[in-house]
């Protein structure tokens, strides 16, 4: 059994997302103090839009959930929050939570941040009539199960519609047993995730100081890696860079590994060779460790030795 989950929006977030078919969503919630748990990685995550439009007219592949400032939220997501600006994205949120102090740009107030992997637009004839059981009085979502008849009426018309591979191939089943999906992340789902995998801390320096800390890859992007936490490591922003122009890397016993280049090309860098030899953090249980073959591609091509 796999779960669904049917989240409320609003018609202007659906419009210009549905313009600009990105290849990754923040469905966003304007306070971020809960914990969303009501799907798991790879199961469907679907857009209702407000009554009287008592329709589901999209969706995506639940990614990552997680709270974090807007300023970050608007940084790792940018148009695809549905919003054309964090000044609109601001005051919405004033909006939402009824408080004219949060448009204080001084202000950076939390965001729940619900990131979907693979989104699809429905064009209006392909829109879906929400089940009977999605009560009027619903606020934020209801989730369902595909062991039950709405929950696989939900299914069953996601898989007629969408371009995703998401059914299997079994005979006594017309679109194939529900499964999960294995998301693929873009760039701020990358970010977020690597982010709260390292407990928002740099894995070398131990710095919690969240706007200068980034989510590195360990092969570039550019280079075939790939936007997986596997491929990414949490570093203060400093390091970060020195690690994309080879000056440091991480040791095949997973410790920080200061290149000599440092100081023969900048007559510096006594703080990072005070660093030289000191363990690299791991992420969080329930997280993949680094790819110790994305590890060695850095130490192989990048890595001034």
């Amino acid at each position: 059994m796999v779960s669904l989950f049917v989240a409320i929006t609003d018609r202007s977030w659906f419009d210009l997302l549905s313009v600009e078919r990105p290849d990754e969503v923040n469905f966003w919630q304007p306070s971020g103090f809960r914990n969303f748990k009501a799907v798991s990685v790879g199961e469907l995550f679907l857009f209702k839009l407000h009554a009287p439009n008592d329709f589901i007219v999209g969706g995506g592949v639940f990614s990552h959930a997680s709270n974090v400032p807007l300023s970050l939220a608007w940084e790792a997501f940018g148009i695809k929050n549905g919003v054309t600006s964090l000044p609109e994205m601001r005051r919405r949120i004033a909006q939402y939570q009824r408080d004219d102090a949060l448009l204080d740009p001084r202000t950076d107030p939390p965001v729940g941040c619900r990131i979907l992997t693979q989104p699809f637009f429905w064009p209006r004839e392909q829109w879906i009539p929400v089940p009977q059981s999605f009560a009027r009085n619903i606020v934020t979502g209801k989730r369902y199960g595909s062991d039950e008849a709405d929950g696989r009426y939900l299914w069953e018309a996601v898989v007629e519609r969408a371009s995703l591979d998401l059914a299997t191939t079994q005979p006594a089943a017309r679109y194939g047993a529900p499964q999960t999906v294995r998301p693929r992340l873009g760039q701020g789902a990358f970010r977020l995730t690597v982010t709260d995998a390292y407990d928002r801390r740099c894995a070398v320096s131990g710095e919690r100081t969240l706007p200068i800390l980034d989510a590195a890859h360990i092969r570039a992007y550019g280079d075939g890696g790939e936007h997986d936490a596997a491929n990414g490591l949490l570093l203060r922003t400093d390091i970060h860079r020195l690690f994309d122009l080879g000056y440091v890397t991480v040791s095949d016993d997973n410790r920080f590994e200061v290149s000599h280049r440092l100081k023969a090309d900048f007559d510096n860098g006594r703080h990072y060779y005070d660093l030289h030899g000191s363990p690299v953090r791991g992420p969080q249980t329930g997280y993949a460790p680094p790819s110790a073959d994305a590890l060695a591609w850095h130490r192989d091509h990048r890595y001034l030795g």
